[in-house]
């Protein structure tokens, strides 16, 4: 089964469900503004993703993340935190398959679930 947090607002985040239905593969849509994601679900996607910094699974350009003074330097702890009690500073879209997650950044990354 293949989640992916959507954000039905964002063209990537179409594309990306688009990518997936194409190849008829089960996908559960979680609209991740409306059900955010707690702290502890953000860590095991983080550990799917495989990326070192966790800064990397956030948007950085966005308002809250500079209203926090969050940046290189905060701790994954901060970051963890902000991104559970304002979801919209998540990347997206994400897309989780088992223990493993891409960022759909551009689009066909989703591919290497598929």
């Amino acid at each position: 089964m293949i989640t992916i947090w959507h954000n039905p607002r964002c063209s990537k985040s179409r594309q990306t469900l688009a990518l997936i239905e194409e190849t008829g593969a089960a996908v559960t849509v979680r609209k991740y503004l409306d059900d955010a994601p707690t702290a502890a679900e953000i860590k095991t996607v983080h550990a799917a993703l495989g990326t070192p910094p966790l800064i990397e699974m956030m948007r950085s350009g966005e308002k809250a993340f500079k209203d926090l003074g969050l940046g290189k330097g905060s701790s994954n702890s901060e970051l963890l935190s902000a991104m559970a009690a304002q979801p919209a500073l998540i990347e997206r879209p994400i897309v989780i398959k088992g223990d493993q997650a891409v960022i759909g950044r551009p689009p066909e990354n989703v591919k290497t679930l598929l």
